[in-house]
């Protein structure tokens, strides 16, 4: 396989730094770019030089942990699957909890390798301050990997706690990343597809109250700022929602002239919300596949989706990072979760480029403040959250503590128990994840009628000179 010059030039600066400066290296390089290649070629180096004996990849969940399998399988041409003969095996960090003291002897006593896919999940410098997957990278790999290689496409934490195995300059304690390969530069390379943001607004919304009085209200802001509607209720209103995915629709419809396999991904807020898209889909004769967390057979549907002419996949916390279907190339955000990670994250399941000859990219959310901010500040690479103030670290690390298991949850995960509550992608921290997967809590609220023009704020991000 010919490797990208990216993948090529981090797999030569990885050896070196770790013949020069230490066994451990950071990549940051933006959703898309292909890093699992790229570290299935700097495993290939290490065991041609007889440096290393086998390979530990740890991701966060089952489907990316089975699309690692097999790509380290195929780049390798070795068995990859952890038994008798295999060069390697590729696990979750959910599957750290059941791993017992024979298994990591193996670190002690064989020269190992460690990937760390989506590292950013994983947070501590020290056993202190740690989650509690970065406390198992603290106690049981730092300091017995013969080499470790930390991969991110998002490398920050929106609870501005640190990344696991980070270096972290002074005086604004940010990340030093080993090597860099940016989203804008991924796009000038044709590696990545340019994204057109779409913000859905409206000019005109009547809101009336329980005592039967109508207000109008000029934008989606001014309703969650000055009445008792939220964000929630924009998401769950058939109008609004009717809008965005008949738009959403029409742009894919477009698309697929040219490429006939495109596809869309909605990412929903709830279970429930995701039904209510899916009933709106159909009513406009657009049959949309529905994947959750609570599917036992979640990773085959999606699996069958990357391959199939099914046009839109619904997902509730299943297809976020890490999840490559080349063929999605139109998104409605339509999650709760409004933080900065997770809006990147989203955004990037349509960055990856494919053969087709269109590679248009087209996001799309509704004109709420955060996201709007999100959208335009899409030109830095890394953004503000990424600075953690040493007098807030601390506070944050004291709640930091919503990936420890419960131990009703331990009872119910296990090594092959896949798609359990345990095994979903996070979004960004454990307590993120558990609002994103809430059903959503109908209550009684003012009547929420869009009687103006919905209206678009078209944003081409990145799309400045590089």
């Amino acid at each position: 396989m010919k490797l990208r010059h990216w993948q090529s030039e981090c797999a030569s600066q990885a050896l070196d730094h770790y013949h020069t400066i230490n066994q451990h290296f950071f990549c940051l390089a933006t959703p898309g770019a292909g890093k699992s290649i790229m570290a299935a070629e700097v495993a290939e180096r290490l065991l041609k030089n007889d440096e290393i004996d086998f390979i530990l990849c740890f991701s966060p969940s089952k489907t990316v942990s089975q699309s690692l399998q097999s790509t380290f399988s195929s780049y390798l041409d070795r068995q990859f699957d952890g038994l008798m003969g295999s060069v390697g095996r590729s696990l979750t960090y959910q599957n750290m909890a059941f791993l017992d003291n024979a298994f990591w002897q193996l670190l002690s006593s064989h020269r190992v390798f460690v990937i760390f896919d989506e590292v950013h999940h994983c947070a501590g410098h020290t056993l202190d301050d740690a989650n509690s997957w970065g406390a198992e990278i603290l106690s049981k790999i730092r300091d017995f990997a013969a080499f470790t290689l930390s991969l991110s496409g998002t490398p920050w934490r929106s609870n501005q706690t640190p990344i696991v195995l980070g270096r972290y300059i002074e005086p604004d304690f940010t990340l030093e990343c080993d090597y860099v390969y940016g989203v804008r530069q991924a796009i000038v390379d044709n590696v990545c597809r340019q994204p057109t943001l779409v913000l859905m607004d409206n000019s005109e919304i009547q809101i009336t109250d329980s005592n039967a009085q109508t207000s109008v209200y000029r934008s989606l802001q001014a309703v969650i700022d000055e009445t008792e509607c939220n964000y929630q209720s924009i998401l769950h209103n058939q109008s609004a929602l009717d809008q965005i995915l008949t738009r959403a629709n029409q742009t894919l419809n477009r698309i697929r002239r040219t490429n006939h396999n495109a596809a869309g991904l909605i990412v929903a807020s709830s279970i429930a919300h995701a039904e209510l898209i899916q009933q709106q889909m159909s009513m406009l004769g657009e049959p949309a596949v529905l994947v959750t967390y609570q599917n036992p057979d979640a990773a085959q549907i999606i699996e069958a989706f990357k391959v199939n002419r099914f046009k839109w996949i619904i997902s509730i916390g299943m297809i976020s990072e890490g999840t490559d279907i080349p063929r999605l190339q139109v998104c409605c955000h339509l999650s709760k979760v409004k933080t900065e990670l997770y809006f990147r994250q989203v955004l990037g399941r349509i960055l990856r480029r494919s053969e087709c000859k269109n590679q248009e990219a087209w996001l799309y959310t509704f004109a709420e403040s955060n996201l709007v901010e999100f959208a335009h500040r899409l030109e830095q690479e890394i953004p503000e959250p990424n600075i953690i103030l040493k007098e807030q670290l601390q506070l944050s690390l004291e709640s930091e503590h919503f990936e420890q298991p419960t131990q009703g949850q331990l009872l119910t995960s296990s090594l092959d128990l896949p798609n359990s509550p345990q095994d979903i992608e996070l979004t960004d921290t454990g307590l993120e994840t558990t609002l994103e997967l809430a059903s959503f809590q109908f209550q009684t609220e003012p009547q929420l009628d869009f009687t103006g023009d919905f209206r678009e704020r078209v944003v081409e991000a990145y799309n400045s000179p590089f």
